[in-house]
């Protein structure tokens, strides 16, 4: 298995037990478990996929990722009543797949030969449209739009930090861990410390 491969099954691995995690909350049954999971492990992949023109899709090409997804809902169906507070795992286990998934798509979009900026939508796009997909499905409010909270805003740094990384030639798995470690710590601060950027303030209507 290649770093790349490695990275994304990890992402596919960490988002789908979010979704698994959302389904419990919402207690759906096994079958909802399965597709939640699978909806939020591979959704920020296909869309990063299909705009980058990848024939065929990821898990379509290999479907030991749909395999990945399953067992996820499996294991969450039967141990996630163990959980005291589902959410907060919740929380601390998308933090985790965000920086891992950005990661993985940087990765591959230079690897295609990409320019930066691309690299850095395609970090940012696999990041957050498969919990984006999560929590619109279960009718929630998505994670990415929790106002003032580092969501958007540290997939964008991390994927900059890792397409820095890779224009000063460092190799790729310091180029990984460098996306990683920014969006992760970001993410982080925000859910323990109340990290926020400054939201809108509407002034007051002129007489």
């Amino acid at each position: 298995m290649s770093l790349l491969s490695f990275f994304d099954f990890a992402a596919v691995l960490i988002f789908a037990l979010t979704g698994a995690l959302t389904a419990s909350r919402a207690q759906l049954d096994l079958v909802g478990f399965a597709f939640l999971a699978a909806l939020t492990g591979v959704g920020g992949g296909t869309v990063r996929d299909v705009l980058l023109d990848r024939n065929p899709v990821f898990w379509i090409e290999q479907p030991a990722y749909l395999a990945v997804t399953s067992a996820a809902a499996l294991l969450v169906f039967f141990t996630a009543h163990l959980v005291e507070s589902r959410y907060r795992l919740l929380l601390w286990l998308d933090a985790l797949a965000l920086g891992v998934a950005v990661a993985a798509g940087i990765g591959i979009a230079l690897a295609a030969g990409q320019p930066a900026i691309i690299a850095v939508l395609m970090g940012i796009v696999t990041g957050c449209m498969g919990g984006l997909m999560r929590d619109v499905v279960c009718n929630e409010v998505p994670l990415v739009l929790k106002q003032g909270e580092l969501y958007v805003s540290a997939a964008f740094a991390g994927s900059s930090a890792g397409v820095i990384a890779a224009a000063f030639g460092l190799p790729s798995l310091a180029v990984l861990s460098a996306a990683i470690v920014v969006t992760v710590i970001l993410r982080a601060g925000s859910l323990a410390f109340g990290w926020r950027l400054p939201v809108y303030r509407s002034a007051p209507p002129r007489r």
